[in-house]
């Protein structure tokens, strides 16, 4: 294939008219050319490279990952670093190894981390646990290009055993390591970076980012359906505050200083999770117009999201250089980024208006072992007339959570929820074999009505429930059980539901059937009061024990902040 066309360059930072020669599945010759009066450009737009997300759990898409593929194409990316720690956590090596088995079968790059925190902690019950022998196994694939996110921060600080192993591991195979240590600072931060972990993708803050850098560790702004990041980290005013305490001002002259505030702290633009309903709105398309729209310069911005992941993780890729593999897209602007056609080893892959390759189905199996719930399983009993409890407080769009307290009335020594103060129950249920409940109260959802229930519950992925009676909330949770996992919303006078079977995780239906399913889930939440963006996805981090400051597991009400368990009734 032979044409000539306006190309990016990520390395000069600049656009040319260029000869281009793709062979092979390689860019095989490319020419820059002068352009006369008769000179002929074949290609309509810009050619850049491919578009990579070098932090994503595909499983969080609730497709496979061969579905996934066709939807990420139609938006200009053709490479994702996956850490598939949410279906490990499930069904250990052996799923791991079938995300892997299907992402080969179609025409997409995808590259594997070994999860390296599975479980996430011991303070909950997953369906498999992964020590240090399984991730040497895991980093010697081909497919793997790192270690997976340290979420067991507490560990690496204290020296836990196994946790040090499955990091000298890591660093005797050469490859990078992912880091997740929210609000870690000090003398703390300095033990996990010595370690050797060099990326974060849960900075909340510009100044928890700048901390961070300086310690050497790369920060990636989070794009995805439930946090959102990239404006706070590129945080102007902060920026201008810490420069002038520093006392820049003065020593760099003033235009440095406001042409460099908009770069960027962080090095890469990634998803992390990305529910269906988002992806087919758009992936790094519609992150790079965001990142341009806020005041990123447009080949920083491209950079963030090719060259730096392909640099970082040794991908063949993120650059139009001869030589390398030919995935590249054809975009029609710089500031939308709509996506006419995308390229992968050469071939197109969309055209514009269709996927030009096809997925297999998958036979699921049922992964769920948890018995029928009653309402008597998510009762919390108290004798008296009301008590004080401790209450999780969640937030539109971010993961971290705060402590709260209500005070709560006690019906025939039971504790109730109180839709009038926003404080609903919170239950999650085991689904390994154990039937464990543990139950406690919430606030931030809005619910006046109803439950809500999924088996997505990062990252052992119990069954996790919020409702407003213990009735509904056996009902909800019935419904994910009778599904073999999902997700399922329940009124006085409906119920609704999305069947997940692969894992309790993934459907084998396409991304717009699954977003459809979603969205009606949303508009019956929306009914019954709650006002948040995604609350299914934010229900899903209530039981991340691993982001502060207070989450819930199948044992128990977790402060995150002390990491242990805190009690639900209050003295």
């Amino acid at each position: 294939m032979e044409f000539t066309a306006y190309m990016l360059d990520v390395l000069t930072e600049a656009i040319y008219p260029v000869r281009m020669v793709v062979e092979d599945g390689i860019f095989k010759e490319i020419e820059l050319i002068f352009l006369e009066e008769d000179t002929v450009i074949d290609v309509e737009g810009v050619i850049l490279p491919g578009l990579i997300d070098s932090h994503i759990h595909i499983e969080s898409s609730m497709v496979t990952p061969q579905q996934f593929a066709k939807i990420a194409v139609r938006h200009g990316t053709t490479s994702v670093v996956c850490d598939p720690h949410e279906i490990a956590n499930v069904g250990g090596i052996d799923a791991i190894e079938f995300m892997i088995d299907n992402a080969s079968k179609v025409p997409f790059n995808f590259y594997f981390t070994a999860p390296s925190c599975v479980p996430a902690t011991p303070f909950e019950t997953s369906g498999a646990v992964l020590d240090h022998n399984d991730i040497e196994f895991l980093l010697k694939k081909d497919e793997m290009v790192a270690l997976g996110e340290m979420m067991n921060y507490p560990g690496v600080i204290n020296g836990d055993e196994e946790v040090l192993k499955k990091l000298e591991v890591a660093r005797q195979s050469g490859k990078p390591i992912d880091g997740h240590a929210p609000l870690l600072n000090g003398e703390k931060l300095d033990l996990y970076v010595a370690q050797g972990i060099s990326t974060e993708h849960e900075c909340s803050y510009f100044s928890e980012a700048m901390d961070k850098t300086l310690k050497g560790m790369k920060i990636m702004a989070r794009d995805g359906s439930s946090a959102k990041n990239m404006e706070a980290l590129l945080d102007i005013p902060t920026k201008i505050d810490i420069l002038r305490n520093q006392k820049i001002f003065g020593l760099v002259p003033m235009e440095v200083i406001w042409r460099r505030l908009p770069t960027p702290i962080f090095e890469f633009i990634v998803s992390d999770d990305k529910h269906p309903n988002d992806l087919i709105e758009g992936h790094l398309d519609k992150s790079l117009e965001k990142a341009v729209r806020i005041g990123i310069d447009v080949m920083k911005a491209i950079q963030l999201v090719t060259i730096n992941p392909a640099n970082h993780y040794g991908i063949n890729g993120g650059a139009i250089v001869v030589g390398a593999k030919a995935d590249f897209i054809i975009v029609d602007n710089l500031y939308d980024f709509n996506v006419l056609k995308t390229y992968i080893d050469g071939e197109c892959v969309f055209d514009g208006e269709n996927v030009l390759f096809d997925v297999e189905e998958v036979s699921p199996k049922n992964s769920i072992n948890a018995s029928k719930k009653t309402a008597e399983d998510f009762e919390i009993s108290f004798e008296g007339d009301d008590c004080e409890v401790n209450v999780i407080k969640c937030f539109n769009g971010e993961l971290l959570t705060e402590k709260k307290t209500a005070k709560l009335k006690c019906i025939d020594g039971k504790v109730q929820a109180d839709t009038s103060q926003d404080v609903l129950k919170i239950a999650v249920v085991e689904r390994y074999g154990g039937n464990n409940v543990s139950n406690a109260f919430i606030t931030g959802f809005n619910l006046k009505n109803g439950a809500i229930a999924s088996s997505v519950a990062h990252d052992s992925h119990n069954i996790v429930v919020i409702g407003c009676d213990s009735e509904m909330m056996a009902k909800a949770a019935n419904i994910v059980i009778d599904n073999m996992g999902g997700l399922a919303i329940v009124g006085d006078d409906f119920e609704e539901s999305l069947s997940l079977p692969i894992a309790g995780l993934m459907s084998n239906e396409d991304v717009y059937e699954v977003s459809d399913k979603l969205e009606k889930l949303h508009k019956r939440a929306i009914g019954l009061g709650c006002d948040l963006d995604s609350p299914f996805m934010t229900m899903a981090f209530m039981s991340l024990l691993v982001i502060p400051s207070i989450k819930l597991s199948d044992k128990g009400l977790f402060d995150g902040d002390a990491f242990e368990f805190m009690d639900v009734i209050r003295d």
